[in-house]
């Protein structure tokens, strides 16, 4: 330990009082203790930790043993044999009972207050200094620390035995199973079913792609269903030939998280005899409905080509049988013109659905319907392919019969005529409407007197009448306006 050297001449005379004030200056508590370890008085410069220790003003008259836990005890005895012997002082940590504590006996669950303390002479040979210094802070630290690593080896202990269960999954599931770059068709990890499965690629040292397993002709389907996967985050299942031992397999995928990016769990599942049959007759009812449905349905490729159509779409079209349909393109007889079946096609690539779309079907001998086109792709099949489902609305959009002909009720409907109506008609249709809508305004605005309200559009009674016969408003008679 490193002493003053001239301290009688730096320090100069220092009596009781000034020695008291370094004294409670240096610790944040300070207890005066006489040879044989009992308090004669004690000072405490941190008013927190006064409050921890309201039983202090009873200490004077008590061993400092008896003020603190039983385990800081012998701590004490060998402090101020050290201290009496002249040597050194060492700090040694010493726990204190709280309140709480001192209420309950000082029971050993208590917590405690833990001081730092070294011991001195104070020059008279009778008298020893003990300097505190409050550990409450390094304490709480160190609870947060402790916590916080067994918070996290109880974490790890989960994360392990989770990562032990799925493992054994993994390598005891009956199908083959995958695990797939998320960015790519790279196979990070295979189950020992997908060894046997794949002999030849799951052996070899070298990076492979899911692809290489499958035959030529349906490698395509599977990169389908991965793209579907990555975009969506879920796909069909699609059915692939392995390229090794040429076998049929139903495929299916799943996007989850991994580290810092994606990964697709495949799973490739042999398709026997017997399992081929059941997805049929699964489906069979689904068919058999969508067959005989009162609403149209096509099924077309991606250029628009008719696969099959039931018998509503057959009906509509006014075809005597569903093998004319094949093969034509299915603008030959739906749309009001040629590029809405592009603009069907285009929406259902982009953004794999489209409902309500308003058109019109032609029939083969000249009947038209008014149609709402609701559709759906799937691109992710053995073929893709998109489903058209057909419905007529004409009823619903029958006319009345005063009506001579059809305005929109207003002038946010005349976008619904947009690429069915050539531009000079759609500006002469909006012309009517308003013009419909001033006379209808006017006759509201004066109680059904034509005279006023011919008076109040600048118009003269009898052009009134004229285009009231000719919006279907009224009887036009002049003697019946006033």
């Amino acid at each position: 330990m490193r002493t003053f050297r001239t301290p009688r001449t730096a320090l100069g005379a220092v009596d009781a009082e000034a020695a008291a004030s370094l004294v409670s200056a240096a610790a944040d508590i300070a207890l005066i203790l006489d040879q044989h370890g009992v308090i004669k008085d004690v000072s405490i410069s941190d008013q927190s930790l006064a409050d921890e220790l309201p039983g202090y003003v009873n200490w004077l008259g008590k061993a400092w043993a008896e003020v603190v836990t039983e385990e800081s005890r012998p701590k004490i005895s060998q402090m101020l044999a050290d201290a009496l012997a002249g040597s050194d002082p060492r700090w040694r940590h010493l726990n204190h009972p709280t309140a709480r504590a001192a209420e309950t006996g000082f029971s050993p669950g208590s917590p405690d207050i833990p001081i730092l303390y070294a011991v001195v002479q104070a020059g008279n040979p009778q008298r020893l200094v003990a300097f505190g210094r409050d550990l409450r802070a390094v304490s709480s630290l160190q609870r947060r620390l402790i916590d916080a690593q067994q918070s996290m080896e109880r974490d790890y202990a989960r994360i392990r035995h989770v990562e032990t269960r799925y493992r054994l999954l993994f390598q005891m599931a009956s199908d083959a199973v995958l695990i797939v770059d998320g960015s790519g068709q790279r196979v990070l990890d295979s189950n020992p079913t997908a060894k046997r499965l794949l002999p030849k690629l799951a052996t070899q040292t070298r990076p492979w792609q899911l692809t290489d397993a499958f035959s030529a002709d349906t490698a395509r389907s599977v990169e389908l269903l991965l793209a579907g996967v990555r975009t969506s985050g879920r796909a069909d299942d699609v059915r692939a030939r392995l390229a090794e031992g040429d076998q049929d397999t139903l495929v299916s995928a799943s996007l989850f998280r991994d580290e810092n990016g994606t990964a697709c769990l495949v799973r490739i599942a042999t398709v026997t005899g017997e399992t081929a049959m059941q997805v049929p007759k699964i489906k069979t009812k689904l068919l058999k409905l969508m067959e005989n449905a009162p609403d149209a349905f096509v099924v077309a490729d991606t250029n628009g080509q008719i696969m099959t159509a039931n018998g509503a779409f057959i009906e509509m079209a006014q075809l005597p049988t569903e093998e004319q349909s094949r093969g034509q393109s299915l603008g030959r007889w739906l749309g009001r013109t040629d590029v809405e079946i592009d603009v069907l096609t285009a929406n259902l690539r982009q953004y794999g659905s489209v409902r309500l779309f308003a058109s019109q079907v032609r029939g083969e001998l000249g009947e038209t319907s008014e149609v709402e086109v609701s559709a759906v792709s799937m691109m992710n099949g053995g073929q893709p392919c998109f489903g058209f489902a057909i419905r007529d609305v004409g009823r619903r959009l029958q006319q009345t019969p005063q009506q001579a002909r059809a305005f929109p009720k207003s002038l946010e409907h005349m976008t619904e005529l947009i690429g069915r109506v050539a531009l000079k008609d759609l500006v002469r249709e909006a012309t009517d409407v308003i013009e419909r809508l001033c006379i209808e305004a006017a006759l509201n605005l004066t109680g059904d007197n034509r005279a006023s309200a011919a008076e109040m559009l600048g118009l003269s009674r009898q052009s009134l009448y004229v285009k009231l016969r000719r919006y279907g408003l009224g009887e036009g008679e002049a003697q019946g306006a006033d």
